[in-house]
């Protein structure tokens, strides 16, 4: 069975974000095996899974993005939409729009320190949405 959710998330400002009681108050009860996908349909933010203790881990990775891909460089062609354009598609690259999560006994199958991340990359964003699929 195959059970699918769209939604958007709050405009959240430029950096890195712990959402994932945002994930969870959108699952419906949960089988006793399958697997979580989430999606994110544009091509300048991103998701990902990392540690959800400690918020210097989320200022520690914006500013190292910020770092290895800085607005401004020389050789950007693609600025249609601003300076923070091009440097967005290439941390959506390095970072990704998905990620998969095993469900365990009607569980998500996370670590205990893990967390979903949302990767704004943008100056002015938009509200963003996600698609949750559900495969048991």
């Amino acid at each position: 069975m195959v059970q699918q959710i769209e939604f958007s998330l709050p405009v959240l400002k430029r950096g890195i974000h712990l959402i994932s009681d945002n994930i969870t108050a959108q699952l419906p009860d949960l089988p006793e095996k399958g697997l979580l996908h989430i999606f994110v349909k544009h091509t300048s933010a991103a998701i990902g899974i990392n540690e959800n203790a400690d918020p210097s881990v989320r200022n520690d990775l914006h500013r190292s993005l910020e770092n290895l891909v800085p607005e401004g460089q020389p050789h950007f062609t693609h600025l249609d939409e601003g300076p923070d354009d091009m440097p967005s598609h290439i941390k959506l690259a390095l970072v990704g729009n998905e990620i998969t999560v095993p469900i365990t006994n009607h569980q998500l199958n996370l670590g205990i320190w893990q967390g979903f991340y949302f990767f704004e990359f943008r100056n002015n964003p938009a509200a963003r949405k996600l698609v949750i699929t559900i495969m048991s």
